[in-house]
């Protein structure tokens, strides 16, 4: 008897977060009493600043607890656009930007809004783990564009050219990177928004991490650096990652506002508004005092050094230095084809994964996820001492391989 008691294809298709994944399977084995080094999370282990947390309580107690505006509160986007401009130079007014719940859903009702079955959108790799998924799940193709740790991971531009057809739609940029750190440099960003341009193509340019940068500069993305590039320029930002507010769920998109009403469509179907207080809690994050921001910049740049360097000095590891993020990707492929204690074969980012977690009790994310098998991710989103007890297990598993 057939039955029509199935999932859907697309879901069929769809792949886990192994980010997600790994940073569950350490929870777990931390809350059965396994002393785990967990080095897999993308999150600052840093306390939301207190003077944010202050106007989330305020919000609750003055009863700031409905339906909102499903883009977001005028006086959020109000904020957004000031940060724009502060940070840019850009100039946004409140109908060409909305908020949604975390760079994610912004990121979701972008290909659900500009991207047709059978349309390309370029991804450089390495990249975050849920871009080509989300591609996917719109009927889009994710095209990927390959880097070389050798070049710290740079966007070869004539490459770059030779991938873009007639079904392409867009380019997926995210500088600072996740997961290797890298920042694109000006020239090559230019050189980018003027081929959008030329070619009438989208860039989603995926600035979550701009706060967080070690260079001592100011953040640019193609919007700022090429002014006829503007309406080509999709900005996905939020306040996760600089302001310590994963959990708190706001990220945010600027762009035409053909393209911001169609996205707030979509949400307007799908979850509605960002959580009220969360959003007064962003207000206070993007206008109030920014030492924190600068705080904790600090503190990642410091631990980067320390941590990158430190895995530098392990043989069979190569590693470029981040330039921002707090993330390293280590090419880690000169342990493939060795044999552990247990005389398995280590076959490749997976394999090596598993065996840190087992054998080091150090979580961190295998670099097949991210389109590039040859690497590891890990995060240096935790204290000193953590990082170097992490490194000394590293360092000892490492070399129980034969």
């Amino acid at each position: 008897m057939s039955s029509n008691l199935e999932l859907s294809q697309r879901v069929k298709a769809l792949k886990p977060s192994p980010t997600l994944a790994t940073d569950a399977k350490a929870k777990t084995l931390k809350a059965q009493g396994v002393d785990i080094v967990n080095l897999s999370a993308g999150e600052p282990d840093f306390d939301t600043p207190t003077h944010i947390r202050e106007a989330a309580k305020e919000a609750i107690d003055s009863g700031f607890t409905r339906y909102t505006p499903v883009g977001g509160i005028p006086e959020l986007k109000a904020a957004i656009c000031m940060r724009l401009e502060q940070d840019y130079g850009l100039k946004y007014n409140e109908t060409e930007v909305m908020v949604s719940t975390g760079g994610k859903q912004v990121l979701y009702n972008l290909a659900q809004a500009i991207l047709d079955p059978g349309d390309e959108v370029i991804i450089p790799a390495p990249y975050w783990v849920s871009y080509p998924p989300i591609v996917e799940l719109a009927g889009g193709v994710p095209v990927i564009l390959p880097t070389e740790p050798s070049d710290n991971f740079a966007i070869n531009i004539d490459k770059l050219a030779d991938l873009i057809t007639s079904k392409t739609k867009a380019i997926i940029l995210n500088s600072p990177s996740n997961p290797t750190g890298a920042i694109y440099d000006q020239e090559t960003v230019k050189k980018i928004a003027l081929l959008s341009v030329e070619k009438g193509i989208y860039i989603i340019t995926d600035d979550i991490y701009d706060r967080i940068r070690f260079d001592g500069k100011e953040p640019y993305n193609c919007a700022s650096l090429v002014p006829e590039a503007r309406q080509n320029c999709l900005i996905v930002n939020g306040v996760s990652k600089a302001y310590a507010m994963t959990g708190w769920r706001i990220g945010y998109l600027a762009g035409p506002e053909n393209v911001v009403k169609a996205c707030t469509k979509i949400q307007s179907q799908s979850t509605s508004n960002p959580t009220s207080v969360a959003q007064k809690a962003a207000v206070a994050a993007l206008t109030g005092p920014q030492d924190c921001v600068f705080e904790m910049q600090k503190a990642f740049k410091e631990r980067c050094h320390a941590f990158v360097e430190s895995l530098r000095n392990i043989p069979g590891i190569s590693c470029p230095m981040p330039d921002g993020a707090f993330y390293c990707f280590p090419d880690m492929s000169a342990f493939y084809g060795k044999k552990t204690p247990e005389g398995n074969i280590i076959k490749g980012s997976l394999d090596l994964g598993d065996y840190l977690l087992e054998h080091a009790r150090v979580a961190c994310i295998p670099g097949i996820a991210f389109g590039d098998d040859r690497c590891i991710r890990f995060s240096f989103a935790t204290d000193l001492q953590t990082l170097n007890k992490g490194l000394e297990r590293i360092k000892n598993a490492l070399e129980k391989l034969s």
